[in-house]
């Protein structure tokens, strides 16, 4: 039964059409309209239960992995139109079910100004959900758009397992130093992040840009151009263009090689890096350093201890001054690139610890306060060959690693000479660095195996190839500055050493 009395005044339409928007319904019982108002406020019992049985008997990380999937970021965005659309419905139901027309003049403007508001206040979460939604897919299909090509199997594979009975993934991160007046991609920062896909505990191998006389994988096309290592004549400054950084270039310069194919460089230094360090290198990630500026930015910035000045720009004409502060894009890639006064050991300790606070300090409220600019700098800043199905079960694990133990390994002087790099030392530091990394039951069970470790190895890491010796050399060895950079052979947290 309706009952159409006189509402009492102006604050009772209020009061009840705002009571409303958390307990639907509740105007609708006001204003007489029983059946409508039960079922309305049914409605919302059930759905506020079946919210707290997910939230309850679902894992956070799995529910990221969901809302990456682009089915589910879909079926967010319709549904967030349709609540919206339908709540903003109901609030104004309910300011006229009150017959607010039974004010005086002067309340029916107040209370419809007043509801008009409330119904466009409710719209607006739900809007700015299903656009958050449409973003986020427009985002990741832009950048995860390469051809869905599954794991190969290792060992025994369980039903529905996405890692196809790994322990470890094994994805090659790089920066890429391109500028618009170079030709190709130059690979700055080299790192190779492998991932206990149990726990998280990730163990980020750094290679530096200058390694000299790389081997290339048994059989590959680089390998029979170059049997005894990468080497080329040196420029006229003296300056090479035959070090690890320029695989990359020099691979898609010279389609030659590779029977007239064109775009090699890619697949060329993930095998190469994956033969350097006795690795099956899964996917790569390659990050534009100005992108990364840009990414930065868009969080606010990240808090750094600069230890002592540094200098940067082609006349050193730029200066990043030493202090702890919040430093802008820009700034931070210049503490963590300029090579002004520093080798390019010391700049990759700066490149970790800058990554280091980007994981840090990239937090779930600042990414969804910034969530438009990250998403927008997101689609300048990577390239991948990452599957886009392969989503919903990498966000679960890189929020595993954020709460992880993540451990460095930089294969610096006086580790390893660049000049003369000991091929067999790298792979067994990685193995070992890995193996400490590994889950503990895992690692409990390789110690008994005198086989390869739980590091996915690759074909070639059983057979490396000869490192070659001084005598052998007819270019002499470059000069290497290892102030500073004494690196141990124990891995090392990623923030250890930075200020």
């Amino acid at each position: 039964m309706r009952d159409r009395s006189r509402p009492s005044g102006v604050g009772t339409v209020i009061g009840w059409t705002a009571l409303s928007v958390v307990a639907p319904g509740a105007a609708h019982l006001r204003a007489g309209w029983r059946r409508t108002g039960l079922a309305l406020l049914s409605v919302h019992a059930v759905l506020l239960l079946g919210l707290l049985w997910i939230g309850l008997t679902s894992d956070f990380a799995d529910l990221a992995g969901w809302l990456a999937a682009s089915s589910w970021l879909t079926a967010v965005t319709v549904a967030s139109v349709a609540l919206g659309v339908a709540w903003f419905a109901l609030v104004v139901h309910s300011f006229v079910v009150l017959n607010p027309g039974t004010l005086p003049g002067a309340g029916q403007v107040i209370t419809g100004t007043l509801a008009g508001a409330l119904a466009v206040a409710v719209l607006l979460p739900f809007g700015l959900v299903g656009q958050y939604a449409a973003v986020s897919q427009s985002a990741l299909d832009k950048v995860f758009n390469a051809p869905v090509t599954p794991l190969s199997p290792t060992g025994s594979t369980g039903a529905g397992d996405p890692w196809s009975g790994r322990d470890r993934v094994n994805i090659l991160l790089l920066g890429g130093d391109a500028d618009t007046h170079r030709v190709g991609v130059r690979t700055d920062s080299i790192n190779v992040a492998s991932i206990d896909v149990e726990t998280g505990n990730t163990v980020l191998l750094s290679l530096p840009r200058n390694l000299e006389n790389v081997r290339f994988a048994p059989g590959s096309p680089m390998a029979r151009r170059f049997p005894d290592g990468f080497r080329l004549p040196a420029n006229p400054d003296g300056s090479r263009e035959d070090l690890l950084f320029a695989v990359w270039e020099y691979a898609d310069a010279h389609p030659e090689i590779f029977g007239g194919r064109k775009g090699q460089g890619t697949r060329t230094l993930v095998e190469t890096i994956g033969h350097t360090l006795g690795l099956k290198i899964d996917w790569y990630a390659l990050v534009n350093m100005w992108g990364f500026a840009r990414l930065i930015d868009a969080i606010g910035g990240v808090r750094l201890t600069v230890p002592q000045d540094v200098v940067f720009g082609k006349y050193n004409e730029g200066l990043v001054k030493a202090g702890t502060r919040k430093l802008r894009g820009a700034d931070a890639m210049w503490f963590a690139r300029s090579r002004t006064n520093s080798d390019d050991f010391t700049r990759m300790g700066r490149q970790r610890c800058v990554l280091g606070a980007l994981l840090t300090q990239a937090d779930p409220a600042t990414v969804l306060s910034r969530f438009n600019r990250i998403a927008l700098a997101t689609k300048e800043l990577l390239r991948t060959d990452i599957p886009r199905p392969m989503l919903e079960h990498l966000v679960p694990l890189a929020l595993k690693v954020k709460s992880a133990k993540v451990t460095s390994v930089q294969f610096v002087p006086p580790l390893i000479n660049t000049g003369y790099p000991d091929w067999v030392k790298i792979r067994t530091v990685t193995a070992k660095a890995i193996r400490a990394s590994a889950a503990p039951r895992r690692h409990l069970a390789a110690t008994t195996r005198p086989t390869a470790p739980t590091a996915t190895p690759g074909p070639t890491a059983a057979t490396p190839s000869p490192a070659p010796t001084p005598e052998t050399r007819t270019t002499p060895a470059p000069r290497t500055s290892t102030a500073g950079t004494a690196e141990a052979t124990e891995p090392k947290g990623i923030t250890d050493g930075c200020a």
